[in-house]
């Protein structure tokens, strides 16, 4: 199964695709990610982008669809794989349909989680995480059981993004909607656009995808 999530910073992208992973078998593939190994492992397309960010170019279209290509032939990626951030633009969005059918394979599932963008704010600009093990907490929706206390690991040190604020929430959602959102028309027009609303509690949302995902 082959899958892409589409929605704005803190739509839950990220925590709906660990759910889908552990589910599924599917990996997440994040572009950053998949980039910066080729990079470090100095591959033939690697070794283009950093040539290229070296000069202060942007990375190709072809350099990162060539990077996903070489990524989706690894052992880890039998099962299908979960695309994080991309595609970004209808030309990436077209390279890559061209890419999954010369490797024979093909796109099953578009999902747009739907979030309401004053809510998004306040749900990014108080979210915070444990220093230890990661663990995500919410200033009002989701605290540890003790206060100050992890849940998972008994750490007691939390740390925010410098970026979760209302103000710089505010620049990232208009970002998504002038880079990103545009590139959902081209698939509403290939019938594989399926939304569901991410307003709901995270085990609601997961049971909405995991429909779509099931159908």
């Amino acid at each position: 199964m082959i899958l892409i999530l589409f929605g704005p910073p803190g739509a839950g992208k990220g925590t709906q695709a660990q759910r889908i992973e552990k589910k599924r078998g599917l990996v997440q593939l994040s572009t950053g990610d998949m980039l910066r190994a080729a990079v470090a492992n100095g591959t033939h397309y690697g070794q283009q982008a950093k040539d290229r960010m070296e000069n202060g170019q942007l990375v190709s279209d072809d350099i990162v669809i060539g990077i996903i290509a070489d990524r989706i032939k690894e052992a880890d990626c039998k099962n299908g794989f979960i695309l994080d951030g991309f595609p970004r633009t209808i030309a990436q969005a077209e390279a890559l349909d061209v890419m999954l059918s010369e490797e024979g394979l093909h796109l099953d599932h578009v999902i747009q989680i739907e979030v309401d963008d004053v809510a998004l704010v306040d749900r990014i600009s108080g979210r915070y995480t444990c220093a230890n093990c990661g663990e995500g907490y919410h200033d009002r929706n989701l605290k540890p059981r003790i206060e100050g206390v992890c849940d998972y690991c008994d750490g007691t040190e939390f740390k925010r993004r410098a970026d979760d604020n209302a103000e710089t929430v505010a620049k990232r959602l208009d970002a998504y909607y002038d880079e990103t959102a545009p590139v959902l028309p081209y698939y509403v027009e290939k019938e594989i656009l399926q939304k569901v609303d991410g307003m709901e509690d995270i085990d609601s949302v997961t049971a909405s995808i995991d429909a779509v995902l099931s159908a």
